[in-house]
């Protein structure tokens, strides 16, 4: 088995406000390999993006807080690094895409004083060294006419160009890690296709590990090796793609699932979302947090939380339903994630 290049261990983060503690990330686990792909998806608010934050060490604190947990990065917990420490890390070894390219990028500079400035800063590079690096990065990325693009501002560029400008930022120094947080929200699916695409291209050249981040499982169909799908703080199911696509065992993985359109499905049958809301993350549930939402959900649904057991080789659910008693219960025909094929 490889090492693991990126390993987060029991993560909790919390956020101190005016209503009270919101409890955001809660006991949160993942690891990634060299040239890996991670998918973590789940609905706005369960504590994707939050995570993310976390592996840089950008949560402001106050009113943001790691309690505990450790993130080890080649072996060693980040959590103990100076600021200064950190600071050597983000955007050399560790990357990271935020959601909107507009509001990440300074519209008073231009795309080549940008992209240049950490490798003129942190890599004592001379400005034609980094310039160079820019124009190959650029042309990495599929911007034509490079050399003029360099001199341009980001109001100049398509929603599509500005998130190629801020992928090929994040590869300028070549890290190990790219954290890419909601890539394609904002663009169209032609575009989103192309982002994607282009993710491929890059890691097959570049050979970096890719965390993605999204609330869409489609994005991912096509990209991910591992899909983790967070709920309320929480992973509740991990597996490859095709435990995930095809034999899902989360109730909410599969309710997920059942709110994508499909290519093959009839054009008449109705979308079926998941009924009721997240919950109130200032005052956790006791024991699964979807509990409120499950249509199988039990009493021990609301008194404890599930264990994280192993459904299949590598894939993991946070259910009470993969208990054995469950299947006592309901019975392999009313509850199809109990069957091992689906």
């Amino acid at each position: 088995m490889s090492e693991k290049l990126l390993d987060v261990r029991n993560l909790h983060v919390s956020f101190d406000t005016y209503g009270g503690r919101v409890h955001a990330v809660r006991g949160v686990n993942l690891s990634i390999e060299k040239g890996e792909t991670l998918a973590i998806v789940g609905e706005s608010g369960c504590g994707k993006s939050v995570t993310a934050q976390s592996i840089m060490r950008l949560i402001a604190e106050p009113p943001g807080k790691i309690l505990s947990g450790e993130i080890l990065f080649k072996g060693e917990n980040m959590l103990s690094y100076s600021q200064k420490k950190m600071r050597s890390i983000r955007g050399r070894e560790i990357s990271m895409i935020f959601q909107d390219p507009m509001t990440s990028l300074n519209p008073t500079l231009t795309i080549g004083d940008q992209l240049t400035e950490g490798l003129i800063r942190h890599q004592k590079l001379s400005q034609k060294e980094a310039g160079k690096r820019a124009l190959s990065m650029l042309d990495l990325v599929g911007i034509s006419n490079a050399k003029e693009r360099l001199k341009q501002f980001p109001h100049q560029f398509s929603g599509g160009m500005r998130q190629r400008i801020m992928i090929a930022m994040a590869l300028m120094c070549d890290p190990e890690i790219l954290i890419a947080d909601e890539p394609t929200t904002a663009l169209d699916v032609t575009i989103q296709a192309q982002i994607l695409d282009l993710f491929k291209d890059i890691q097959k050249k570049m050979g970096v590990a890719i965390i993605m981040i999204t609330h869409d499982l489609g994005v991912v169909a096509q990209l991910a090796d591992r899909i983790q799908v967070m709920y309320a703080g929480k992973v509740v199911e991990e597996g490859n793609r095709r435990d995930l696509f095809y034999q899902a065992q989360h109730p909410y993985t599969r309710g997920l699932l059942h709110s994508v359109p499909r290519m093959d499905a009839d054009r008449h049958v109705p979308l079926v979302p998941i009924a009721g809301t997240p919950p109130d993350l200032f005052s956790p549930p006791t024991g699964c947090a979807f509990a409120d939402r499950c249509e199988y959900a039990m009493d021990v649904c609301t008194e404890y939380d599930p264990a994280r057991v192993e459904a299949n080789t590598q894939h993991y659910v946070a259910c009470w339903l993969q208990d054995a008693r469950a299947r006592q219960a309901f019975g392999d025909e009313e509850l199809p994630m109990l069957r091992k094929s689906v």
